[in-house]
């Protein structure tokens, strides 16, 4: 096909680090249909491109940015860009994506992928205008944390930039440093802030005047119409999330009893009602600043009487606080805001410290760590300590004293510790707020999840709890195979095409496929579509083999399987995993080991 299909550039910037060299490559046309952008592109580069033994943290990884064909085209909420690399927490693949202005301003450049390799001598920024490259000295920034980089980036560029960066978590390498963009949007998961910090890069500013092709503007204005239709009908995405943010879900979690709490030894937190997404909005909120392009709006500023900013989040309200034992919102705030600026993972960070809580009162830590907390804490660490989740965060995020262990993340931690078991993570990646006990699909769409523990490549909560697009028995296995591979199918897809997983919650895998063939011009239905998210993950899945990934890792914390809930309403609960993971290897055309046949690759033309 010598047309280039709507909605891309078909250009890719490689950036050479290490002598600070850049060269602009052509991306072949069928690798952009068969992948879309985003997700796919990039793990498609980073299959080719990187070998999965490699040390995540060594200049022969690559650090991949990528955005996607509907960025540009103004379609809802169209600005979530994807950052791909091989996590240094997981050992895995590592996808995770951000919203924000940064996705729609790297379009501009003219760029749909860029490739960062090497290492650069000394830290460095990169400012991307158009085809105009520049490498800049950044060692004066070395050491800020991610808004005053940001603002001192712009300052030196163009304040018409827009900048993604890393604080001093990533600099120092801790595991679970975060890519920060937008003052408060972060690519959060898995570590990619460390392997920016790996090669020195501090920050990368872009912009450009660059304007997207389409085939057939009719045709997009009638699939955004539709879009904006169902989005705007939907009761989450049309009320909750807009009035409230994605902690409007906090209640609703609490009463199903899957609400993780003190380090899921239980599934319901009392004082869940002092951190509630109306909570927030009574004491805190500043006001709405959706991402580009988005009509939902979940985003929210907050002001506490110190600080302001971004958040917190659902998942940060959970993190920080419940699985703490925590309920001081105006701490659990102050410790997302740090967070923010030291560019670190918040569902990470409460996790981890939920752990650290854990293993402090059973008496875990050896005598030099009880120490070495007392002297940073000037006490002992307990759950419900708020004080202690601030100044804990601060450390993490520092890398200093008992933060520098914390750092590691949670299985690493309680590895060094001699109990691996009160890590709740799956991979390496710490879980997020849904106790499986409490949705039982959840346990086969964390465990079999190619990044490890995350919610947002299988949503199946939605369903479970959220009646949406219908409601099924959360307590049951029934069925949850197909569901989850269906999900992960169309998740795919859609964190490839840029667009927020919110959108789920409104829209079908028809509307989906509809867009994608306005914007391309190339007709798509949706079992076309749904197959090349099968595809992005089966790829994903043979990168994971083959850095030493296997069934033993599609598994979940054993107090999830072995522990079931003593009261409440998801009470007596046990995950039976191995019948489902059967279930799901037979559906998706995988061994019992969980290995894609060679019937499957070919089938999805990655034989």
């Amino acid at each position: 096909m010598k047309t280039i299909p709507g909605g891309y550039h078909n250009k890719l910037l490689r950036l050479n680090l290490t002598n600070k060299s850049h060269s602009i490559e052509t991306i072949d046309n069928e690798i952009l249909l068969k992948y879309i952008g985003g997700r796919g592109l990039g793990v498609k580069y980073l299959f080719d491109e990187v070998d999965p033994k490699v040390d995540p943290l060594s200049p022969a990884n690559k650090l991949l940015f990528v955005n996607a064909p509907l960025h540009g085209s103004n379609a809802a909420t169209a600005s979530r860009f994807t950052v791909v690399t091989k996590s240094p927490l997981t050992n895995g693949v590592s996808s995770t994506n951000s919203g924000g202005h940064f996705g729609i301003d790297f379009k501009n450049t003219g760029f749909d992928l860029i490739i960062l390799e090497g290492k650069s001598e000394k830290p460095c920024c990169i400012f991307i205008n158009n085809e105009t490259i520049e490498f800049k000295d950044a060692r004066h920034i070395w050491g800020k944390n991610t808004h005053d980089t940001n603002d001192e980036v712009i300052a030196e560029t163009d304040p018409k930039a827009a900048v993604a960066c890393i604080g001093p978590a990533g600099e120092k390498a801790v595991l679970i440093a975060a890519i920060m963009n937008d003052k408060g949007h972060a690519s959060g998961r898995t570590g990619v802030g460390a392997v920016m910090g790996s090669k020195n890069l501090k920050a990368i500013a872009v912009m450009g005047t660059k304007r997207t092709n389409y085939i057939n503007d009719n045709d997009i204005d009638t699939a955004k119409k539709e879009w904006q239709t169902f989005i705007g009908e939907a009761p989450l995405t049309k009320n909750a999330l807009k009035e409230y943010g994605t902690p409007a879900l906090v209640s609703i979690i609490n009463d199903r009893g899957g609400f993780p709490t003190k380090n899921f030894q239980e599934g319901y937190f009392a004082n869940a009602d002092s951190i509630t997404g109306e909570t927030i909005k009574e004491l805190y909120f500043v006001r709405s600043q959706p991402c580009k392009a988005c009509p939902i709006g979940c985003a929210h500023l907050s002001k506490t009487p110190d600080r302001e900013g971004k958040g917190p989040e659902f998942e940060t309200v959970w993190s920080l606080g419940a699985a703490c034992f925590v309920n001081d919102l105006e701490q659990i705030t102050n410790a997302n805001y740090n967070c923010n600026e030291l560019g670190i993972d918040t569902i990470s960070a409460g996790s981890t410290i939920a752990c650290a809580m854990e293993l402090s009162e059973k008496g875990y830590f050896d005598e030099e760590t009880f120490k070495l907390i007392k002297k940073d804490l000037g006490k002992e660490l307990k759950f419900g300590d708020a004080e202690a989740v601030v100044k804990l965060t601060e450390l993490i995020g520092k890398a200093e004293g008992i933060g520098k262990i914390m750092g590691m993340g949670s299985l690493k931690l309680s590895q060094k510790y001699g109990h691996p078991e009160l890590a709740m993570q799956v991979k390496g990646l710490e879980l997020p707020a849904y106790d499986p006990r409490g949705f039982y699909g959840m346990s086969l769409s964390l465990s079999t999840s190619n990044r490890g523990a995350c919610h947002l490549k299988a949503y199946l909560v939605a369903t479970e709890s959220l009646s949406t697009p219908f409601e099924i028995n959360r307590f049951t296995g029934k069925g949850k195979p197909g569901l989850t591979k269906l999900y992960q199918d169309l998740t795919s897809t859609i964190d490839s095409m840029g667009v927020c997983i919110f959108t789920s919650f409104a829209l079908n895998p028809i509307h989906y496929a509809n867009m994608m063939s306005a914007i391309t011009g190339v007709k798509m239905n949706s079992k076309e579509l749904l197959k090349i998210g099968e595809r992005i993950w089966n790829i994903e899945k043979l990168f994971n083999l083959g850095a030493g990934l296997s069934r033993k890792d599609d598994t979940l914390p054993p107090r999830l399987m072995n522990e079931p809930f003593t009261s409440g309403h998801s009470k007596g609960v046990k995950i039976d995993l191995d019948p489902l993971l059967d279930e799901y290897y037979k559906i998706r055309g995988w061994t019992k080991e969980g290995i894609p046949t060679s019937e499957k690759l070919t089938e999805l033309g990655l034989d």
